[in-house]
């Protein structure tokens, strides 16, 4: 694609978030839901495979909860699209507190109250990009490891909604090093753990299938002696997000490559745990399998 091409499209979304900011939160929320039955229903992105990978992981359900499911999944996502589009409507903590209800505390006891840096690992669960910001406000400002768009324009656009609050952004090239800097400097390291690997060397059960095995998380943590959190944001009623903070116990472990290993699938048990749970709030569009 072109550059001019690129920054047509980058011009599109900001304008479309414009719009969607002009209007009232449930009636963005409408048209994201609409979007997303028509991106399902119509275009059909990834259909196939979305429907595949709900029936793989839930051979028990029938296909019309499958397609339930992934009408919802595509709503989601949708919808977090449109709240980042959304987000310089969010400038001070009552804005937050009107979207997200989360309970820091976690964070704070096992940081001695911020003092010490974190892991902070998480999933394409949920609205993961708001639960960051929310993050960033309600507890400490984060550094998020980000994979760059190969649109240029519409990234640095994302990046910029992403930082409007405190929270700061690392591209994955560069994670190791300004990653570990920043924990040894009592930072929070913010992970999406969640996607297939291209360049891993570790494989493990992942939903039921053999899959690549996410291990920077553990990596960072162990290297640097930091704890460990794992986040996880879903729907909940009223247009509200819930997020839950959980800490994972790393005292046991030091670094070396069998307790990276253990820790590792210490935190994929928890995402697993809330995928089997609620399932519509994870993004069964990516195939996490591929290089497994």
């Amino acid at each position: 694609m072109s550059r001019s091409a690129e920054t047509l499209i980058a011009w599109a979304v900001m304008l479309l978030g414009v719009l969607l900011r002009a209007v009232s939160r449930p009636a963005a929320m409408r048209f994201a839901d609409l979007a997303g039955d028509a991106i399902h229903h119509v275009v059909g992105l990834r259909r196939d495979l979305v429907y595949r990978n709900l029936a793989l992981t839930f051979p028990e359900k029938s296909q019309e909860e499958v397609r339930r499911i992934a009408t919802v999944v595509y709503r989601n996502i949708t919808r977090t699209f449109i709240d980042v589009l959304r987000f310089p409507l969010i400038r001070e903590q009552a804005d937050i507190d009107a979207l997200v209800d989360m309970d820091v505390s976690p964070f704070w006891q096992g940081t001695e109250n911020g003092r010490k840096g974190a892991v902070m690992l998480s999933a394409h669960y949920g609205n993961w990009e708001l639960m960051a910001m929310a993050f960033g406000m309600k507890a400490k400002p984060m550094t998020i490891i980000v994979k760059e768009l190969t649109n240029k324009a519409l990234d640095e656009a994302m990046n910029r909604f992403r930082t409007l609050n405190g929270n700061s952004i690392v591209y994955q090239g560069d994670a190791v090093r300004e990653g570990l800097r920043l924990l040894n400097e009592g930072g929070v390291l913010a992970i999406l753990a969640d996607q297939s690997d291209p360049g891993a060397s570790a494989y493990g059960d992942f939903l039921g299938r053999r899959a690549t095995m996410f291990q920077g998380a553990a990596v960072f943590a162990l290297r640097a002696k930091v704890p460990l959190f794992v986040g996880m944001c879903r729907h909940a009623e009223n247009g509200h997000y819930r997020v839950d903070v959980r800490e994972i116990e790393t005292a046991d472990l030091k670094f070396c490559r069998e307790d990276i290993e253990t820790l590792t699938i210490r935190y994929t048990n928890v995402l697993e745990e809330y995928i089997y749970r609620w399932p519509e709030e994870w993004f069964w569009l990516h195939n996490r399998w591929k290089n497994a």
